[in-house]
């Protein structure tokens, strides 16, 4: 289904991808309710096809599809540099499934069956925060912390000796909020706004922060400390360039 446009107050694209007919447009339907402009598709080649056609902002993808693996596909996205936000909707309920989907390229990950209303509000949660609306970071290339720079448009570390250092999705999606709110506690919930109502159990987001915290210890800099019972603070001013 081609996109159907939305009012002009309102220009966010989302893709809704499902083998599933009646699962498919009974979101489709409640998305263009809250009026934004909607496709959908049942395949990764109509993911494609619909990509080459116009831009998207936003992707809701099951991970099970007749000719491939959503996993396979967010990793191509990130392979491509594609900035698109990814919700990755599946049946597999396991802490395993969901840090692989994370990892490799999803932005967040909702278990079925879920409420309508709970896709809506992530949704909005992850449109809110794409890079270009972050204020002092509009229009720049990076955001310097301590030693390092994160390019904001390739999604990746620039190390002091100007290596690349490649993140997940994941990380790059933490050191976002981190560099946000500088010198500020950030709770696991502050930290994963769009999956608040389970983060404080589900320790995947502490396994995001450890390997976020291997790649930028390479500079010899501790940049994000553990507050105990409170969070995560960026030790670090963060300029923008």
């Amino acid at each position: 289904m081609p996109f159907m446009s939305a009012a002009p107050d309102h220009p966010h694209r989302i893709l809704v991808v499902d083998d599933d007919e009646d699962i498919r447009d009974l979101v489709v339907e409640q998305l263009q309710r809250d009026k934004y402009e909607v496709a959908s598709a049942s395949t990764l080649g109509d993911v494609r096809a619909r990509l080459a056609e116009q831009p998207t902002d936003l992707i809701v993808l099951d991970l099970n599809l007749p000719d491939g693996d959503g996993l396979t596909l967010c990793r191509e996205l990130r392979a491509e540099g594609r900035a698109v936000q990814i919700i990755m909707v599946t049946a597999r309920d396991s802490p395993i499934d969901r840090v692989l989907g994370l990892e490799l390229g999803a932005d967040d990950y909702l278990t079925k069956p879920y409420e309508p209303r709970e896709l809506l509000a992530r949704i909005r949660n992850l449109l809110r925060r794409r890079p270009e609306d972050a204020g002092e970071a509009r229009n720049k290339r990076y955001a310097r912390l301590g030693a390092w720079r994160l390019d904001l448009l390739q999604r990746r570390l620039v190390a002091p000796d100007e290596k690349l250092v490649m993140l997940s999705s994941a990380e790059f999606r933490l050191l976002q909020r981190f560099i946000a709110s500088p010198n500020v506690v950030l709770s696991r919930e502050k930290l994963s706004p769009e999956r608040k109502a389970t983060v404080a159990t589900d320790r995947s987001i502490d396994l995001q922060i450890s390997r976020l915290r291997q790649k930028l210890a390479e500079s010899g800099e501790e940049l994000i400390l553990t507050v105990r019972n409170e969070g995560y603070v960026l030790a670090s001013p963060v300029t923008y360039e």
